[in-house]
């Protein structure tokens, strides 16, 4: 069965654009970005905007990023996938990235959440974007302590916002 992503999250006055690789198992069921509790993508961005992010609502999550010009997506728009891990992603099929210029006028910067989503990296720096590849979110990246992973996601904010 082929697995359907989620729509940009993005404004007209978006800087930064943060890509995961496709949304998990938990996330496709919740149709939310980064909904597993253990995934600690808003307690990361929590601490470096300086909001309580993981103790909001799904909704008022994307209100406050996008308050602070920073937008989500994923590489991929489809794919075929059993469970949540990337190394099982068959058959993908990318975002198209092309109209990027159009719905995010403003955007400079790409950060990339894992390796996987940061492969698309070399193809999004010729599009003229800096790009920033990010230690992974994911529960299943245990590589990193959650400071560890936080030190290298401020530079999201280096010069930007």
């Amino acid at each position: 069965m082929i697995l359907q992503g989620f729509p940009p999250v993005l404004a007209n006055d978006t800087r930064v654009l943060i890509l995961g690789s496709f949304p998990g198992a938990a996330s496709l069921l919740a149709t939310q970005y980064y909904a597993h509790p253990r995934n600690q993508f808003w307690r990361l961005l929590g601490e470096l905007l300086n909001e309580p992010l993981a103790e909001l609502t799904y909704a008022v999550r994307l209100e406050r990023i996008l308050a602070y010009r920073i937008g989500l997506w994923d590489v991929l728009a489809a794919c075929q996938r059993q469970g949540s891990l990337d190394t099982a992603i068959r058959q993908a099929a990318p975002n198209d990235f092309s109209g990027l210029q159009q719905c995010a006028p403003r955007l400079e910067k790409i950060c990339f959440n894992g390796k996987t989503a940061g492969r698309f990296a070399p193809v999004l720096q010729a599009a003229g974007y800096q790009t920033l590849a990010l230690p992974s979110s994911s529960p299943a990246y245990a590589a990193l302590s959650f400071e560890q992973k936080l030190h290298a996601w401020r530079e999201i904010l280096h010069d930007k916002l």
